[in-house]
């Protein structure tokens, strides 16, 4: 059967011409900050893409179609919808059955990237495991999908408010391998250090480039996660970070936050008691993961 994708006119030439492509998510645009500066942001990553010489793909469902790259038009739309629905791999097939208006979380990007050929994704940070998930299970789909699906996905690390060791734990029984960029240490988002020491680290795109070829010669499944630390001018120091994210968790514990509502609670919360630095860090850490993914997918197209 077809395959329900749509593909933008930039990115059906970069496909024809066998360019470099980098993947890139759309929850950033309909539920990290308002319009117009998800708009703004958006452009800008996608601008950045290109200036290293790669071709951006932002993915979004819209109209009973898995859209491979956004139009001018289409991304204004996307900007400006309300109800927006944040779809993981739990809820894609439905949307898209029903008609409906989605963004895609990491889990969801990585799933529609393989589907259209792309083999590198590029976002903020991954889901993980969160604190307290020795009762809640609360995992996110973001760790199965990593496991199963070949995309490499380059993330300044899974998100601080997370469980940082649990999460490399699961990460590590799935076989995932986790990659650092120029450190040994594993980053925390908005920090460049977690305290906690990556399994791998390469420095060089076409090694990590290689690496990915060579899972696939090996039949072994699932992507890999390149942690690619925040630019050190734009970052918020993990010790004054922390006392921020444990007062945003009591907070939403005490306010009986869950599911998928915990992280944009969170992420707001931090946004306000960091006087909006915390948003500055995220997009300067989302536009030096789209230079990296560029590099690395002009060395899988090379």
């Amino acid at each position: 059967m077809t395959l329900p994708l749509s593909f933008s006119p930039e990115v059906a030439a970069a496909r024809a011409a066998g360019a470099a492509i980098v993947a890139l998510e759309s929850t950033i645009i309909t539920h990290g900050m308002p319009f117009p500066q998800n708009v703004e942001t958006a452009r800008a990553v996608e601008a950045e893409v290109r200036a290293q010489g790669a071709v951006p793909a932002t993915i979004a469902i819209m109209d009973g179609l898995i859209h491979i790259g956004l139009t001018d038009a289409q991304l204004d739309r996307l900007g400006q919808a309300q109800g927006v629905a944040k779809l993981s791999r739990a809820d894609l097939a439905a949307c898209l059955a029903t008609g409906g208006m989605g963004a895609t979380t990491v889990a969801a990007t990585m799933i529609c990237a393989h589907l259209a050929g792309i083999k590198v994704f590029a976002t903020g940070g991954i889901g993980g495991v969160h604190r307290g998930a020795e009762t809640s299970f609360d995992i996110s789909a973001d760790l199965p999908e990593l496991a199963a699906t070949p995309v490499t996905v380059v993330a300044a690390g899974a998100k601080a408010i997370l469980d940082l060791p649990k999460t490399l734990e699961y990460l590590e029984t799935a076989g995932v391998p986790v990659i650092a960029v120029g450190q040994d240490d594993f980053p925390a988002f908005w920090s460049r250090s977690s305290g906690l020491k990556a399994p791998l680290r390469m420095d060089d795109p076409a090694q990590i480039a290689a690496a990915h070829r060579m899972r696939g010669r090996l039949g072994l499944p699932g992507g890999q996660l390149v942690a690619n630390p925040i630019p050190a001018a734009a970052e918020i120091s993990r010790e004054e970070i922390t006392p921020v994210i444990e007062a945003a968790l009591a907070e939403a514990a005490a306010r009986g936050i869950a599911a998928k509502a915990v992280t944009p609670f969170l992420l707001d919360h931090m946004f306000r008691a960091t006087e909006s630095r915390s948003l500055t860090a995220n997009i300067a850490l989302v536009l030096n993961n789209a230079r990296l993914g560029a590099a690395i997918a002009r060395a899988l197209a090379g």
